[in-house]
């Protein structure tokens, strides 16, 4: 009878174990009993330090990523490895006691898987005197990749090698005339996050120029030192590129830009025998936790599960994955409910051009509304500093509550960013809600897209943090009393947009003609 006074009591929602111990006292109170006050009472648990508790508990977290990594390895969209990953997802879905799982296919334009590419160069004479027998024929191959989705190039023998500098068009109309041509593309060595975007953003000009002056082909020097060989696309949407491009070692590219420099013709035997086809399935892995409250409401929980084949997709983003279904393990063990319901969601073609995160925002366009936060990690293991939050001015003051709890772990900072390149992307523009892990670059960038991207890179123990993050974060999103914020609008979209230069990182980005056409975000009212 005394608890239909205090219906609350007996609800899991978050904070009511507060209320509980505060309701208890009041009771005890009321009968003449004693209480000790709930500071004092150390059976009396937070509901945070129930969640990060069970975070930090042992678990499956290093034997889900070395199957993933050592046994499935790197796992492009449309090979035999991808399938593995979604069986491999939708098992350690399970096996962490999800309420439901299931996967969700959509449609990638192409397949893409490179042959074996090949380059070597020679150098005879000079450009005043190429017939000068006192200098020695230089010839040696050089190391190098096929940039993905990138066209074949049939095997040519003795094209000429020009240096375009950084690409920018000064540099272009120093060289004149490049038809034909192989243009050699300098980069300055990976040191920041700033370096690594610019190495996506300075591509596609060089890319238009080279098409305009009908070069044969491109070679960007690799950023990273020591013959680190990696992956990237140039590819916005899946799409099949517009020039072959390869990327070479960072040694021998600026050995051949030596020899140019010196007044040696460089020539090069190039081929790329990329094998291309038709449009290919993949899939998205969705597990769930049911809303006690709120089902119908949802936050998402999420990290790609596909990467570069090079090496075995560790930092990028595996752990990240192993992350997600651990952090679900983490809430079932708990034993507490959300308010509303918890997608965990691992994305697939994320390196083809965020494709699986857009094919699962527009296929749940008719949802979103009930949507209540995205939530993201997506940078390997370097310890979490706060979150980006898409532009949204609005939810600031409620998300800064919600990561108290984690100063703990020095996850301290929101800040209003809308960012480009990994899955909140769609969502952000679609108006919802959205929560980018940022991360210290650590060891990630010297390892990214890379062969060297291996399970002996990952921090586990700074991992097992976040994965107390994503838990109290997630967790405190779904059990909000209300939504932390509404979905935008078209224009309150370009309104965020402009205050935070977001219409800058989508131009950057090659996508500012899409999001305008309304083939991107939001649609467009009429």
């Amino acid at each position: 009878m005394l608890f239909a006074l205090f219906p609350d009591f007996i609800s899991n929602a978050r904070d009511m174990r507060k209320l509980k111990a505060s309701c208890l006292c009041v009771l005890l109170s009321a009968v003449g009993l004693a209480a000790d006050p709930p500071a004092a009472n150390p059976t009396i648990d937070t509901d945070e330090a129930v969640l990060i508790r069970a975070a930090l508990q042992p678990s499956t977290l290093e034997s889900n990523l070395r199957r993933l990594t050592d046994e499935v390895g790197g796992r492009v969209p449309g090979t035999p490895a991808m399938q593995r990953a979604i069986d491999w997802g939708v098992q350690a879905f399970n096996a962490a006691g999800a309420d439901r799982v299931h996967t969700e296919e959509f449609s990638i334009p192409h397949s893409w898987a490179e042959g074996a590419t090949e380059m070597a160069v020679s150098a005879t004479g000079t450009a005043l005197d190429p017939k000068l027998t006192q200098i020695p024929k230089v010839e040696f191959r050089v190391r190098c990749v096929s940039i993905a989705w990138a066209p074949a190039l049939a095997a040519v023998r003795h094209v000429p090698v020009i240096d375009v500098g950084n690409g920018i068009p000064a540099d272009f109309a120093k060289v004149g005339d490049i038809s034909g041509k192989i243009l050699l593309v300098h980069s300055a060595v990976l040191k920041t996050w700033d370096d690594l975007f610019a190495e996506y953003s300075n591509a596609p000009p060089v890319i238009t120029a080279a098409v305009k002056g009908k070069a044969m082909a491109v070679a960007f020097l690799a950023t990273r030192e020591h013959d680190i060989l990696y992956r990237h696309t140039n590819s916005a949407e899946g799409e099949i590129d517009r020039i072959p491009q390869v990327l070479v070692a960072r040694e021998d590219g600026e050995r051949i830009a030596r020899l140019l420099a010196s007044g040696h013709p460089v020539w090069a035997d190039l081929s790329i025998p990329n094998r291309i086809g038709g449009p290919i399935k993949t899939a998205n892995v969705i597990a769930e936790i049911k809303g006690s409250e709120k089902p119908d409401e949802f936050v998402i929980l999420g990290a790609h599960l596909d990467s570069w084949e090079l090496g075995t997709g560790a930092l990028d983003n595996g752990c990240n994955a192993a992350l997600v279904i651990d952090t679900l393990r983490a809430i079932k063990a708990s034993e507490l409910k959300p308010r509303r319901s918890i997608r965990f969601i691992l994305f697939s073609g994320e390196e083809e051009g965020l494709l699986g995160s857009r094919a699962y925002a527009i296929a749940h366009r008719s949802e979103l509304d009930r949507a209540a936060g995205v939530v993201i990690w997506d940078s390997g293991t370097g310890k979490t500093t706060g979150f980006t939050d898409g532009g949204r001015k609005d939810v600031l003051d409620a998300a800064n509550r919600l990561i108290l709890p984690l100063k703990q772990f020095g996850l301290t900072e929101m800040k209003t960013d809308m960012e480009w390149g990994t899955d909140h992307f769609d969502f952000m523009l679609e108006g919802v809600p959205t929560f980018v892990a940022d991360q210290d670059e650590a060891n990630y960038l010297e390892n990214y897209h890379a062969v060297s991207d291996t399970y002996d890179k990952v921090d586990f123990v700074q991992l097992k943090k976040h994965v107390a993050e994503a838990s109290e974060f997630s967790f405190g999103l779904a059990s909000l009393p209300e939504k932390i914020g509404p979905r935008f609008t078209r224009a309150q979209i370009e309104e965020s947009m402009r205050e935070t230069h977001g219409d800058v990182v989508l131009k950057s980005s090659g996508l500012w003609d899409a999001w305008e056409s309304g083939r991107l975000g939001r649609q467009k009212q009429f």
